[in-house]
């Protein structure tokens, strides 16, 4: 199984990278985790043969802005979007005319899956929970050949995501902070409070990204962050865009 980040940046594009999107390629499915910018870079890695699920966290438009580009791609298994109920009427208000290509009109067919809190088998094992963020937002716990991911971005440190993010193989957080910082009127991690969530949930790896583009500017400050903590977590993933990670 591999893991690529497409994009890694928090907010807004930057020198640093495009908006969040995280590609999985499994045996059987490739997985897209968010729907931001990164997402126009998916065709570089993938034959689009296999069916496709992606999977939405929130519409704050750094996880969604991406949609537009939908109709570049040909994914001949389909498109399966997922997410929280409600899903389909938001993304419809957006993706469509006058502002760019309407689902309907791809050249794939589309299928929508709300899901409900909780766990879910098909087409296989996760599970979804709300996480700490102004606007509803969901963590996704994902099995597949053998491996579990857990995807938590946005959010503050909450019971959720550490139950989510249990035993996993890999656990992806997001770094919306600097060190030491808080945003209590408006949740997301520094990295000290993501690496709580990887220790408390035991997860064997951690990586970081929706770096806060505002206050992370440059490669080096991400860098800054791999150095300064992963004594603290050994092997820390320091994400950037189109980095790729074997499970």
């Amino acid at each position: 199984m591999k893991v690529t980040f497409l994009g890694t940046n928090g907010w807004y594009d930057t020198v640093t990278g495009n908006t969040c999107s995280v590609l999985i390629q499994s045996e059987k499915f490739d997985i897209i985790l968010d729907a931001g910018n990164g997402i126009a870079k998916v065709d570089r890695y993938i034959t689009q043969d296999k069916p496709v699920y992606l999977f939405i966290s929130h519409f704050h438009l750094d996880h969604i802005t991406g949609l537009h580009t939908l109709v570049k791609f040909n994914f001949r298994g389909g498109l399966n979007i997922c997410g929280q109920p409600g899903t389909e009427e938001v993304l419809n208000s957006l993706v469509r005319e006058p502002f760019t290509v309407p689902f309907a009109k791809l050249p794939y067919p589309v299928n929508f899956i709300e899901l409900s809190e909780g766990r879910h088998q098909d087409p296989f094992p996760l599970e979804c929970r709300l996480l700490l963020h102004p606007v509803p937002c969901f963590g996704y716990r994902l099995v597949m050949d053998n491996r579990i991911i857990t995807y938590c971005t946005d959010t503050g440190f909450c019971e959720n995501a550490v139950l989510l993010a249990q035993n996993a193989d890999l656990l992806i957080t997001e770094c919306g902070l600097l060190p030491g910082e808080q945003s209590p009127g408006w949740p997301h991690l520094n990295p000290e409070t993501a690496i709580r969530i990887a220790k408390e949930s035991d997860a064997k790896k951690l990586a970081l990204m929706h770096f806060g583009a505002e206050v992370y500017k440059s490669c080096d400050d991400r860098a800054r962050i791999k150095k300064q903590f992963e004594p603290s977590f050994p092997g820390l993933i320091v994400a950037s865009d189109d980095l790729s990670i074997e499970l």
